[in-house]
């Protein structure tokens, strides 16, 4: 067992680390301070239970909260970004040199002078982005909702630092892409508004504009359209977007998403011998989804698409793209995934999956990469601990909004949060940090120290600013005491609450998930685990009811309370 600092060198202010007793420490800097020994997060999905079969990988490659995937490779490694919405930092960056072993590697967004999000919903904030390699660089390009529109990030190591922003205003929309064609231009391609009055909901067209990337700016007048709707206009295809353009064998190609992210979402191609001629789609469109299988079938693979192309030096073809892994059809806790599939060439045509068949969960494996076993997994059966014993946020971290971490602090042993008056359901950056449920069943807990003053602490399960749950202690009424909140599309509302035994001053925390159901526990250090109150509704943190494009973060969560109730 790790050793403990003495409790009031746990509770010293957050001016300072926490390396040692200081007798002048203001009396009341522990009424606003919450502190934690350790984090544990495992997942439990029986579709992960079966072993892997030698030379097989295991779908999703990714699991839990990584939409909109997109991949690049420079030699022999190979680099992903996703989607990122308000959480900070924003924009995961991952490397593989097998494309199915991914490790966490750095964030391009990770300071306030790239991005702007306070206020933001969880759902708004960094949209669909592309990056590629090109000539010793790595670009980003991407769009912040609300807050300046597309730009570009640079750098020379995708673990960062990447540079701020190449804003590009003349660029409306979303889901930016950056092609380099081998003439030595270079092109912008991005979802936008239909051209003169949109016919239907939905209705919307693929653009593209020449980029001159010493100027670091689009050229003047050089915007053009691609895709007018989608693969067929007169069917009124919906939210045709996620445009990557790449070059093979004399033709270009331009995969897009098209029938909007939930369960009628596809993949879809189209070709030109050049960028001036139109763009022509496939017959056999789409060449990716899920939309036309039993909505019955066992551990359903829903709402696939939004792909991205990268080709391995031996000539072979994979693709990323997002998909879900749903439970009673069509419920989803844990996000929009990222999965792989091989790409294969018919008449000069690419396919990802034939119609009517289902993604795999296990397949063979690509071939002649080198192994990144010995990297840390995002998929599968993972156990997950932070015992909080370095001194900076691990990757895994994320916080709401902001890039702050004014309010955290560590002291070789315990990560300590300094309670704001700000709870889950505000729009401000409450004091939380928020690791991503990856799993449909999983367990998570903590273990911390019973909280004085008027302040709350504990684990929150948080979907959005409207659907999630808050495991907290707090003292009420000169008591230690447990409780349960909810948010269910309104205000957090008190589910139930237990006053501890007196005297207790650590306690553990424990959220368990089963799919549709989750249950809360608490027990004192070295005690069983007791059940607070009866199993509740894990459907609120599904995004068939909570809406918007995230999926669930499990986390630690520190709060004022200026009533007695909380």
């Amino acid at each position: 067992m790790k050793m403990r600092t003495t409790y009031a060198c746990v509770m010293l202010s957050f001016s300072l680390l926490l390396s040692g007793c200081q007798p002048d420490k203001p009396a009341n800097e522990a009424d606003t301070t919450a502190t934690f020994h350790w984090f544990d997060y495992q997942g439990q999905d029986a579709v992960f239970a079966e072993p892997l079969a030698k030379g097989s990988y295991q779908n999703p490659v990714v699991a839990g909260f990584f939409p909109d995937p997109s991949i690049t490779r420079r030699g022999d490694d190979y680099y992903m970004v996703m989607s990122s919405f308000s959480y900070t930092p924003g924009l995961p960056i991952l490397h593989s040199t097998d494309l199915v072993n991914w490790q966490l590697i750095g964030h391009a967004l990770n300071r306030s002078s790239q991005a702007d999000m306070a206020g933001m919903q969880v759902s708004r904030g960094i949209f669909a982005p592309t990056i590629r390699y090109h000539d010793g660089t790595f670009y980003l390009i991407t769009t912040v909702v609300d807050k300046g529109g597309n730009f570009i990030l640079t750098a020379t190591d995708p673990a960062g630092p990447w540079s701020d922003p190449i804003w590009l205003p003349e660029v409306e929309g979303i889901d930016p892409d950056i092609f380099f064609d081998d003439d030595g231009k270079v092109y912008i391609s991005h979802n936008g508004e239909a051209p003169g009055e949109a016919l239907y909901e939905g209705h919307r067209a693929i653009w593209m504009w020449q980029y001159d990337p010493v100027k670091k700016a689009v050229l003047p007048d050089s915007k053009k359209l691609l895709v007018n709707g989608g693969v067929d206009l007169s069917t009124q295809p919906i939210w045709i977007e996620a445009p990557h353009i790449y070059k093979h064998n004399g033709w270009y190609y331009l995969v897009c998403a098209e029938g909007g992210t939930a369960d009628q979402h596809s993949a879809v191609v189209f070709r030109t011998r050049s960028l001036n001629e139109p763009f022509v789609p496939y017959d056999s469109n789409p060449i990716l989804t899920q939309r036309d299988l039993p909505a019955d079938r066992a551990n359903p693979i829903t709402t696939a698409g939004h792909a991205d192309f990268v080709q391995l030096p031996d000539g072979q073809w994979w693709a990323v793209f997002l998909a879900t892994r749903a439970y009673e059809q069509r419920f989803y806790n844990t996000g929009r995934e990222t999965f792989l599939l091989p790409v294969s060439w018919q008449d000069e045509w690419p396919h990802i999956l034939p119609k009517g068949q289902e993604i795999p969960y296990q397949l063979t494996a690509p071939t002649g990469l080198i192994s990144s076993t010995g990297g840390l997994t995002q998929t599968g059966n993972f156990k997950w601990r932070d015992e909080f014993d370095g001194q900076s946020l691990k990757l895994d971290w994320n916080l709401l909004r902001e890039f702050d971490q004014s309010w955290l602090r560590f002291d070789g042993q315990n990560l300590s949060l300094k309670a704001k008056a700000v709870g889950m359901n505000s729009l401000s950056q409450p004091a939380f940090i928020g690791r991503r449920q990856q799993h449909s069943s999983f367990e998570t807990s903590t273990s911390l120290v019973l909280p004085k003053g008027t302040i709350s602490a504990g684990l929150v399960a948080f979907q959005n600013e409207q659907y999630h749950y808050y495991l907290g202690v707090k003292t009420e009424d000169g008591k230690p005491t447990v409780f349960l909140e909810q948010a269910k599309g309104a205000k957090p509302s008190l589910m139930t609450s237990q006053h501890l035994a007196a005297g207790t001053t650590e306690l553990r925390l424990k959220i368990q998930g089963n799919a549709a159901e989750i249950s809360f526990y608490y027990a004192d250090k070295n005690g069983d685990w007791q059940q607070l109150g009866p199993v509740q509704d894990a459907k609120i943190l599904s995004t068939q009811v909570a809406g918007g494009f995230v999926g669930t973060t499990l986390g630690l969560h520190a709060r004022q309370h200026t009533e007695d109730k909380p």
